[in-house]
């Protein structure tokens, strides 16, 4: 029989959180946790709440298939560098020999995997993006027991300063 673990979550997730200040943006949030920390609050019952999620996908640039053939040799030149130095260590041989040759090898068939790949899509997807999940409005909230004094706290904090 197996005994569970106590659990390494500072604070239990079914104790009721207050929200105790609100800010539009994280690093504002931030700010004030870090705040109650040098205050010698006990930050771990506190929490940073993102509401009003919204997916934001950033376009960085047009996608062709010799950009594609760029990246997958680039991407391979890595893996190939990882399995060179692998074999390199047990080589008898000139071991930077067996290096450059898996980059290389590891290179050409990284772009034209990249190259394929992407003439599969066959126009579908011209685009590189990176997405990222951002919040409109985060909250500090802390158990219930510890409410007063964190709002306390951080009633005792300087306003942001305003964004550049």
């Amino acid at each position: 029989m197996t005994t569970p673990l106590p659990s390494t979550r500072p604070t239990d997730p079914t104790r009721a959180m207050v929200t105790v200040a609100s800010y539009t943006e994280y690093r504002d949030a931030q700010r004030a946790v870090d705040y109650l920390s040098d205050q010698r609050f006990p930050v771990e019952h506190t929490a940073i709440v993102g509401t009003d999620l919204r997916l934001v996908e950033k376009i960085l640039g047009r996608m062709t298939t010799g950009r594609a053939a760029l990246y997958g040799a680039g991407a391979g030149a890595w893996f190939g560098l990882f399995i060179g130095l692998l074999f390199g260590i047990f080589a008898r041989a000139n071991w930077l020999a067996v290096v450059l040759t898996a980059v290389v090898v590891a290179a050409i068939w990284g772009a034209i995997f990249g190259a394929v790949a992407h003439a599969m899509t066959r126009g579908r997807r011209d685009f590189t993006s990176a997405e990222s999940l951002q919040a409109g409005q985060y909250a500090i909230s802390v158990t219930s027991e510890h409410a007063d004094q964190a709002r306390q706290i951080l009633a005792r904090l300087a306003p942001p300063p305003p964004a550049a």
